[in-house]
């Protein structure tokens, strides 16, 4: 420590102990700015105010000078505790930061637009559970007589898994021009993420293609939850299942391709599992309780009925959700 520090600290103890004013108390306050500025350790403070206590103060009692030596060597831990803290803190703030990077960048990628398609009403949502989204909901649509639309969800969670799923984002964006039946979109994007993809994460996907023209929706599914299907007429739902592996297992993996025909008030309801496997104090909720919440909103619009269902599975779990929420309603209106 400097020895004019000292000094004038010392004589600023002086002051403080014949007046106890607070102009010398403020004084005080003041310097010890300087302790921080010459990054003194707050046992050598400790250490300089006992040398100055036992100049100024005669026959001081050795239990008050042995008092301080304690004080000193808690303060030496206490300083190698706070640096360790500090360091640690500044980790956190830099991985946070890189993690906000992060999902601005993925928010940017992974955007979508609710596609305009005649007699066909669309309603969606996707909503993570922490900071980054392990689902992804694709729109593509280059008529207005046909609509393509993909429902993925990466079995991995964090940033890891978010940029895979950019990457089968990028792999969507490369088809946008091709005319290829769902199947065979499975199989591509399956063949380009089967060699880069880690062996800890897989993809599940439903991919469909609805065509207005003949009220035709074609699907497959690469190990996804099977899609709802609502027949208005016969008020019933059924299950829309296809084979198919989850992406990035097998690289020659074949796809079942499957169709559904819609009339007016029928619709298909796309999930992934942080919606069909919601979690309460009481358990997993069955897929009954799902479609008795889609009946009670089956005559509202699509994205008034998506809506509900988010928010009742919410209200149910507390509003916090134990994994991410994705959900696509497609209704023919006529």
């Amino acid at each position: 420590m400097p020895q004019e520090t000292g000094k004038q600290y010392k004589q600023m103890l002086k002051s403080f102990l014949r007046t106890q004013g607070e102009e010398d108390l403020y004084l005080g306050q003041q310097f010890s700015r300087n302790f921080i500025e010459k990054k003194i350790a707050p046992e050598d403070v400790i250490s300089l105010h006992k040398t100055s206590i036992e100049e100024l103060i005669e026959d001081l009692p050795p239990e008050v000078s042995i008092s301080f030596d304690f004080l000193i060597e808690m303060m030496i831990h206490y300083g190698l505790a706070l640096k360790e803290h500090q360091s640690l803190i500044r980790k956190q703030e830099a991985i946070q930061m890189e993690m906000d990077i992060a999902v601005r960048m993925q928010n940017t990628l992974l955007q979508t637009a609710t596609p305009e398609v005649k007699g066909l009403d669309i309603g969606w949502i996707s909503k993570p559970a922490k900071q980054m989204n392990g689902d992804y909901v694709y729109f593509l649509n280059e008529t207005t007589s046909e609509v393509c639309l993909a429902v993925a969800d990466i079995i991995g969670k964090g940033m890891s898994a978010a940029m895979h799923m950019s990457m089968v984002k990028f792999g969507m964006d490369s088809l946008r021009y091709e005319k290829r039946s769902p199947s065979e979109v499975l199989s591509f994007i399956n063949k380009m993420i089967e060699k880069s993809i880690s062996d800890s994460m897989f993809v599940s996907m439903f991919y469909g293609k609805y065509d207005t023209d003949t009220a035709t929706f074609r699907y497959a599914s690469a190990g996804h939850e099977p899609a709802l299907f609502y027949c208005a007429a016969e008020k019933e739902f059924r299950l829309l299942e296809s084979k198919g592996l989850l992406l990035g297992v097998q690289e020659e993996a074949k796809y079942e391709e499957r169709t559904a025909k819609l009339e007016v008030d029928d619709f298909v309801v796309i999930m992934t599992d942080g919606v069909s496997e919601t979690r309460t104090e009481n358990g997993f909720i069955e897929m009954d309780f799902i479609e008795n919440l889609l009946c009670q909103v089956k005559s509202e619009n699509a994205q008034a009925m998506v809506d509900y269902l988010f928010n009742e599975l919410s209200r149910m779990q507390d509003y916090q959700l134990h994994d991410d929420f994705t959900l696509v309603i497609l209704k023919k209106t006529k």
